[in-house]
């Protein structure tokens, strides 16, 4: 079922149900109104036959005609007066007797002063009546059959209102909630033109206030995220493709040229050196295609623990000074480790370690020396670590783009690399909640700020 149609069911049994219990209302009232009125006439009408009776001395024999003689006399009231002895002293029609009075209903009268109660289709009204320091007991009956027939109207009506008006409020209900939902139907629209191969378009958003704007916002920031995801995957597609090329194509190249002939040991040995060169290219360029994956992750797939930066940074010193043996690392602590909170996060221990080994393998190969020193700080709620070389520095203009994946700088012929290192030093710090800043000045060093809130 569609959203409009149950809006319009939604609608309508509202209404019904309110119209419902307002027609109930109506007829609930009308009917004890009814009532009330026509005990009254009876009561009015008994007391008017009893002063006729008592005080003009009409013959009751005169008020019997008049009875028997009236229009609709087989609805109209019935009235018989009594002494409180039960001694009957005037009936409209003792051959009829609509009601069969008893002592015990005189005596329950003179008791209670007045009753009530319905005998059939009867409504009938006792009473005692004081006339003349004398007591009488008065009964009327009579069937309401012109109130009766208006309540029966009055019923048909409601009924007859009730399902015209259901039919009304149900096709107010579809043209509303249309007229509602048509900012949707257009969202819908809008939505389905969009594609792979288009996704710099935009859906309207409307008076940006009401929630269908809302709705249109939200979409239109997953669409901006979107683009971007696939723009960063076309750039990655691009970059990897030209990354993966090059050493392959040397690789392929020294190959070739050293099988078309017979060649001395020599430069079949170089050959080799050469491909094993161009292979560790690649092994490095997989691994840190690998880390990249790792650090793109969901956080909430990777497993975080209380760790110390220390021993981390430990590490990474020996994992780095196990590739390249002639790099010199020195790590310096600031200030005295008063408790090992102070240098303990909640992270990743892998990824964490990448990152200091990305930051320390960077410092040493753009140094002259091949030397760089990392110090050791804190405050109250972070740990402070400065990665500093005295190497050859980056440019002003470059710095904005370090992060940037693949990117090289103008020092890429001072030493080599992919250009992965550090944008993935980068997402694993944000990955942990924080923050990396870098400082440099041209042929005097360059030094990297990371702030980590410890636990």
């Amino acid at each position: 079922m569609t959203i409009r149609n149950r809006l319009t069911i939604l609608f309508t049994t509202i209404i019904a149900a309110l119209l419902l219990a307002f027609a109930l209302v109506i007829y609930l009232s009308f009917a004890q109104n009814r009532e009330e009125e026509y005990y009254s006439l009876l009561h009015h009408t008994a007391i008017t036959k009893a002063n006729l009776l008592l005080d003009a001395r009409v013959q009751p024999a005169v008020l019997q005609l008049i009875y028997r003689n009236a229009e609709n006399s087989l609805f109209q009231e019935e009235v018989a007066i009594y002494d409180t002895s039960f001694h009957l002293l005037y009936h409209d029609a003792v051959d009829i007797d609509k009601v069969k009075e008893t002592p015990e209903m005189i005596d329950e009268i003179v008791h209670k002063k007045q009753i009530r109660f319905y005998q059939g289709s009867l409504q009938v009204v006792g009473f005692l009546y004081h006339h003349k320091q004398n007591d009488y007991v008065i009964t009327a009956a009579a069937n309401d059959e012109a109130g009766y027939g208006k309540l029966r109207d009055l019923k048909y009506n409601l009924i007859i209102a009730f399902f015209i008006a259901i039919v009304f409020i149900y096709l107010a209900g579809q043209f509303f909630a249309s007229r509602a939902l048509k900012p949707v139907s257009d969202l819908v629209d809008e939505v389905e033109e969009i594609t792979a191969t288009n996704l710099d378009l935009r859906i309207k958003e409307g008076n940006g206030k009401d929630e269908i704007a809302e709705l249109a916002i939200t979409f239109n920031a997953m669409l901006n995220r979107l683009e971007k995801s696939f723009d960063a995957q076309k750039e990655f597609v691009s970059n990897i493709s030209h990354e993966l090329r090059t050493p392959l194509t040397a690789m392929l190249t020294e190959l070739q040229v050293t099988v078309e002939k017979e060649r001395d040991n020599l430069f079949y040995k170089d050959s080799i050196n050469h491909a094993i060169s161009d292979a560790q290219k690649l092994v490095r360029l997989s691994n840190s295609l690998l880390d990249l994956a790792k650090a793109n992750y969901d956080h909430t797939e990777i497993s975080f623990k209380e760790v110390r930066l220390d021993e981390i940074l430990l590490d990474a010193r020996n994992d780095v000074l196990h590739n390249h043996p002639g790099y010199k690392i020195n790590i310096i602590f600031e200030l005295e480790i008063e408790d090992d909170d102070f240098i303990s996060v909640l992270g990743n221990e892998y990824l964490l370690k990448v990152a200091f080994m990305n930051l320390i393998e960077n410092g040493c190969k753009f140094s002259k020396e091949n030397e760089s020193s990392v110090a050791i700080s804190y405050f109250s709620d972070k740990t402070i670590l400065r990665f500093q070389d005295q190497g050859i520095g980056i440019s002003e203009d470059e710095l904005p783009k370090i992060f940037t994946a693949f990117y090289r700088g103008e020092n890429k012929s001072f030493t080599g690399g992919n250009g992965i290192g550090l944008s993935l030093t980068k997402k694993i710090i944000d990955l942990h909640k924080g923050s990396i800043a870098v400082s440099s000045i041209l042929n005097s060093g360059t030094t990297f700020m990371v702030e980590m809130p410890h636990v």
